[in-house]
């Protein structure tokens, strides 16, 4: 069966002129996940090697996103730093590409919706420079949206030296973005399903095989590089909730608050840019300088009556925090929540390049541990372990965010094939019938799909998922997860026959 998304009328594979044959598509897919693999790592190698230029004057590529930084020469002046860095930002979008602002996947959508799939080559490394600069000087964003316009622009531009068609090209851009996801959480089915929920126009054996021999080389090459772990350790104990279904209504709670939080988020961020573009108008150096002064104040008085900066850059050592237990105060995890909404509305607003998906992961990682702490008070006898909702709180805000419902319960933890995960998958199709229409609703300011009930649609279902997932309830096999055992058990051969 093949599900195709039409737009503008069109259907998305009726240009069939100048198609590669399936040996030259799956070839062109292997590269571009090597490339991604490549990009994941050099993009964080480039972070690093800012991050500690301008946190500690030191002109080292060694970086470690899930440690603190600690307080460098620069003492309370680095309150300057994400200014400094802004200027650059600036400079680089303003004057060599514009569609490199912001957080990247919109710009990828636009692209693949309503531009026939075509990026400029430029993006790639303009959005890897000013994104590197936004994290590396302390912006509140995320890497992985770059990476994944990153990986869609290579891809776009191979494909349109090899001549391909639109609906080959359009496959290979959602390929791209979905390998740099991969590579990134080191997740290859997260890859698939972020490009499947995002960005793709047809969903096919024809589209999904380049798709996932994208992902999967990019997830086998940034293990290489990266090292084979996935992108939090997640305390087992995070997965075992031990109530069984006197917590699900809990969950069901917590899924819900998600979704309110997402779309004050999204309205945060756009609502920052709207007055930033009124009282500034006219004057992108100043608007972004002014930001990101405001992101240095947040991340050096954190420093100062907190210990650690907190919200500066993509917030893994935050997150990694909660996970363990070592960050367990709620008044203090509630103010992380607020004053990181903040910082990355300021951020995106101001005009910075960066990513959503880790400020999602903190802020839902934080709302989600405060949730438990709290029930734990209320309710002892149910031995509520905070970890397990920061989880699903993490999975609840990307997926609330951003629309990829299904994308967000396989990336916490980057383990594809685990029992937890397989319980989620199961899961799912429960709600697919009733929800998989409205989660083709995109968090996309630049255009042209609705969003709000899509995404407390979004958020609701994926705590709801995550609950179910945590108490462990026995049921039969379902869609999803029967396709991946499908997937699993055909040979190769078959699948590039198929297509």
């Amino acid at each position: 069966m093949v599900t195709e998304r039409r737009i503008g009328g069109a259907a998305a594979g009726a240009e069939r002129h100048h198609a590669l044959n399936t040996l030259a598509l799956s070839l062109l897919s292997v590269v571009v996940g090597i490339v991604a693999g490549v990009g994941a790592f050099g993009f964080r190698v480039l972070i690093g090697f800012l991050h500690n230029l301008f946190f500690l004057q030191d002109l080292s590529w060694r970086y470690d996103s899930n440690l603190h930084t600690p307080v460098g020469p620069w003492g309370h002046w680095v309150v300057f730093a994400p200014a400094i860095g802004s200027v650059l930002v600036v400079f680089l979008v303003k004057n060599l590409a514009p569609e490199a602002k912001g957080h990247g996947v919109p710009e990828v959508m636009d692209a693949v919706y309503y531009k026939k799939a075509v990026i400029r080559p430029v993006v790639a490394l303009v959005k890897s420079m000013a994104s590197a600069l936004s994290i590396g000087s302390g912006g509140s964003v995320g890497r992985e949206g770059p990476i994944i316009q990153i990986g869609a622009a290579f891809a776009s531009s191979v494909g349109q030296l090899a001549r391909a068609s639109r609906w080959q090209l359009a496959t290979l851009v959602a390929a791209g973005g979905g390998a740099g996801i991969a590579a990134t959480f080191n997740t290859p089915i997260g890859g698939v399903l972020f490009a499947v929920e995002i960005l793709m126009l047809e969903i096919s054996v024809r589209t999904l095989v380049p798709v996932a021999l994208a992902t999967a080389t990019a997830t086998y090459v940034g293990r290489y590089l990266l090292g084979n772990h996935p992108a939090f350790d997640v305390p087992a104990t995070a997965a075992n909730v031990g109530a069984g279904f006197a917590l699900l209504p809990a969950y069901v709670l917590l899924g819900c608050l998600m979704a309110l939080v997402s779309a004050a988020f999204i309205r945060a961020i756009y609502g920052a840019e709207d007055l930033f573009e009124r009282f500034i108008p006219e004057r992108p150096y100043l608007r972004h300088a002014v930001g990101m002064l405001g992101v240095g104040i947040i991340a050096v008085l954190f420093m100062r009556f907190a210990g650690h900066y907190y919200v500066e850059g993509v917030g893994y050592a935050t997150i990694l925090d909660i996970l363990s237990g070592t960050l367990n105060g709620i008044f203090l995890l509630l103010a992380l929540l607020a004053l990181k909404l903040l910082a990355t509305s300021l951020t995106l607003g101001s005009g910075a390049s960066g990513g959503v998906f880790s400020p999602s992961l903190f802020m839902g990682a934080t709302l989600g541990a405060a949730y438990g702490i709290g029930l734990r008070a209320c309710l002892p006898s149910l031995h509520v372990n905070p970890a397990a909702f920061a989880l699903a709180g993490m999975a609840g805000l990307v997926a609330g965010a951003t629309g990829a419902a299904l994308t967000a319960i396989v990336m916490p933890d980057g383990h594809d094939a685990d029992a937890f995960r397989k319980v989620v998958l199961e899961r799912f199709d429960m709600s697919l019938g009733q929800g998989l229409g409205k989660l083709s609703g995109k968090v996309f300011r630049i255009g042209h799909l609705g969003w709000l009930n899509d995404l407390m649609l979004c958020g609701t279902l994926s705590g709801v998922e995550m609950g179910l997932a945590a108490a462990a309830v026995p049921h039969r096999k379902g869609g999803a997860q029967a396709a991946l055992d499908f997937l699993a058990a055909t040979p190769p051969a078959a699948l590039m026959r198929a297509a």
